[in-house]
């Protein structure tokens, strides 16, 4: 049975990407720092090697752990950029680097990092979570060019604004914001989790077995550059 680990699965997204792969087949193992299968700090490069070695061969490792605190960039300071940076592309590298060998080594395997469309275009409020994403995006491409000699795929999944409690971050800032942000997708609603697990399950399948360092943005038009 292909199996496969997703971080951060205790979330909206990460809970749904969870569900998809179950039903398309896989053994999921979930992680997170807690409400997950497995706990795992993905800041934590020892324990996610350590983890890599006592689950053995893994066929497909979702990147989709993730944290912001939306604020204006010039009332942030040292600490959180580290952490904004540590989670979100320090994390994924790390985990990327304890799965991806055993991989390389077998010669098979799919990476899917979740990113974000603020990776792609920017996003006010989110300038450093934009350079990490954006970091993300630039280690999925650079990856899938070293991994493809040992047939592992590297894509990245960029989603738009997604209905998950994590949205609630922008009503700290005032009241309205979430409104005006499904105003300006074209498709007029919200993404729901489940679309973009649909994405990642389509890239972890074997119908995208010849995609790689590709950035698919699940964002109902959104971002459409």
């Amino acid at each position: 049975m292909t199996r496969a680990v997703v971080t951060g699965a205790a979330g909206g997204i990460g809970a749904a990407i969870c569900r998809r792969l179950a039903a398309e087949g896989l053994e999921v193992i979930a992680t997170d720092l807690e409400g997950a299968d497995v706990r795992l700090d993905i800041t934590d490069h020892a324990a996610a090697a350590a983890l890599a070695e006592r689950l053995g061969p893994v066929d497909v490792l979702v990147n989709n752990a993730g944290w912001d605190r939306v604020m204006p960039f010039l009332e942030t300071d040292a600490e959180l950029w580290e952490r904004v940076i540590r989670v979100n592309l320090l994390g994924p590298i790390g985990v990327t680097h304890a799965f991806a060998r055993g991989m390389a080594e077998r010669g098979s395997g799919r990476i899917v990092n979740i990113a974000s469309d603020a990776g792609r275009v920017g996003s006010s409020g989110e300038v450093v979570y934009s350079a990490a994403k954006g970091g993300v995006i630039a280690f999925t491409k650079g990856l899938a060019r070293e991994l493809a000699r040992y047939k592992v795929n590297v894509n990245c999944v960029c989603p738009g604004p997604t209905d998950t409690p994590m949205l609630g971050i922008f009503e700290e800032r005032g009241q309205g914001i979430i409104e005006s942000m499904t105003k300006a997708v074209p498709f007029r609603r919200l993404a729901q989790p489940d679309e973009i697990a649909a994405a990642v399950a389509f890239l972890a399948s074997d119908d995208a077995a010849y995609i790689t360092g590709q950035t698919l943005s699940v964002s109902g038009g959104l971002t459409m550059a």
